[in-house]
């Protein structure tokens, strides 16, 4: 299928979920979820979210953001949203939010992370990804800061960082 042949997705096509249980081996020294084990996680649905857009296995090569905005503890139950906000040409930003779940089933918001992901062709070079629809203003709004985010990656990038 050529690059002109792929099929558009809407952004809920590609939507992931996924629910942690914070067990011990997860607790750092401060009995809190180890930010780095849940870094790991977001990257995993990160990873889930882009290969589904895209129908191809997808590798992480930046992360624009990530925000921790409060813990998570011993049996928490952590859930994880994906969801993709923009396309170029071989890659797709991919916005996870994190939540605890309460036993009521509310959930508080711990953490927002934007990765940049890229498809692989099956020679292990980047690949071109479908369009993205969008289908309301809020997708919209999530495309028109992702255009911003990526210019401010490519400053970087020219100034070196």
């Amino acid at each position: 299928m050529s690059d002109t042949e792929l099929k558009p997705k809407k952004v809920s096509d590609s939507e992931t979920e996924q629910l942690r249980v914070v067990i011990y081996p997860d607790i750092n020294g401060f009995g809190r979820l180890f930010g780095g084990r849940l870094l790991a996680w977001i990257d995993e649905v990160a990873g889930a979210t882009a290969r589904r857009h895209c129908g191809r296995d997808a590798t992480t090569v930046a992360i624009d953001n990530l925000y921790f905005k409060s813990g998570a503890y011993l049996n928490d139950i952590i859930v994880l949203i994906g969801k993709v906000t923009h396309v170029g040409h071989t890659s797709m930003e991919v916005r996870v939010d994190t939540y605890i779940e309460d036993v009521d089933g509310t959930r508080r918001p711990i953490n927002r992370a934007y990765f940049v992901m890229v498809a692989m062709g099956d020679d292990g070079r980047p690949t071109a990804v479908p369009p993205l629809i969008l289908e309301n203003d809020g997708e919209r709004m999530e495309w028109e800061n992702a255009e911003k985010r990526r210019e401010l990656r490519l400053l970087r990038k020219k100034e070196g960082f």
